[in-house]
């Protein structure tokens, strides 16, 4: 009974006694201390990173918003890692007093063994390290890829986030990112086929469209110089087709094709040129097949005496 009372108070002593409640006084602060110099280096780090960029513009190198924005944003996001992961370490060691050296060893070996369990972990981020260095695109590009099309929002060093124009978020992998059509590179091309009944003159129509097309590049910026008419594409059992192209700003092809679209449908209604429409010939069932046959007959006689 004495060695139990002798223990607790022994235990009630180094509670109630000052070292213990100095060392964790002294702990909390190291956590807090490390913390708060952890959030000013990133935010100095950020502003530093962001200045060195706007410098760079006044130099003689210099790189596409879209690369810079891309970059600017992975340097954000590998800095506050980086620090992070440091500020965790040391609050490890110098917060709670654990051996640093052991668990690193510990974490090195069992990070091996994870390594070969999260090979698509790993292929993720080898992927990722390839697109933002070889510039497959970057942040702001309209792009198709893994049957998912939109907007690039971020590149990140495991995945990449793709804004569809209908307003879903797709995340994916880098890893399965292995096809990319980029529109955000060069300038597009609207393809528009225009429809124009066989009534109609084919150089009379051409004029019409050649006129109009002289007029967009100054009513609209997402004509880039005046579209050029290509000539008849194809014969239909109703119409001819004119295709007319022209140059768009990178991923303004669609916009383009409808403003052409609108643009040709106007100036054909008043110029007096239909937009062809399907025919029909339509028979009741009450006439006879063979009284069909007979004026189908007369009608070749009549043509041949016309001849």
């Amino acid at each position: 009974m004495d060695t139990v009372n002798k223990q607790i108070d022994k235990l009630w002593g180094f509670v109630s006694g000052p070292e213990l409640w100095l060392s964790i006084g002294k702990g909390f602060l190291n956590i807090i201390l490390t913390i708060i110099v952890a959030m000013i280096i990133i935010k100095v780090g950020k502003k530093v990173i962001d200045k060195v960029f706007i410098s760079r513009q006044r130099g003689p190198f210099r790189i596409t918003e879209r690369r810079e924005n891309t970059l600017r944003k992975l340097l954000h996001n590998s800095l506050a890692y980086t620090v992070y992961f440091t500020a965790f370490i040391m609050i490890l060691d110098g917060g709670f007093g654990l051996q640093i050296g052991p668990l690193l060893a510990g974490a090195g070996v069992a990070g091996l063994a994870i390594g070969f369990g999260a090979q698509n972990l790993v292929r993720d981020i080898i992927s990722g390290f390839f697109i933002i260095f070889e510039d497959q695109f970057s942040v702001g590009d309209y792009i198709f890829t893994s049957n998912v099309e939109g907007t690039v929002e971020e590149i990140g060093i495991r995945t990449t986030k793709i804004k569809s124009w209908t307003g879903e978020q797709h995340v994916l992998p880098n890893g399965n990112v292995t096809q990319v059509t980029n529109y955000s590179i060069h300038n597009g091309l609207s393809v528009v086929d225009i429809n124009i009944p066989y009534e109609s003159d084919i150089d009379a129509a051409e004029k019409i469209i050649e006129e109009m097309a002289m007029e967009l590049p100054n009513k609209y910026d997402e004509i880039v110089g005046t579209p050029e008419i290509i000539g008849v594409e194809t014969l239909e059992l109703s119409h001819f087709v004119i295709r007319v192209i022209a140059e768009t700003p990178p991923s303004f092809q669609w916009a383009g094709a409808r403003i052409i679209r609108r643009e040709v449908k106007e100036r054909l209604y008043k110029e007096g040129i239909q937009i062809p429409s399907p025919r029909l010939v339509m028979y009741t069932r009450n006439e006879d097949p063979t009284a069909l046959e007979t004026e189908g007959e007369k009608r070749k006689i009549q043509e041949r005496d016309q001849e």
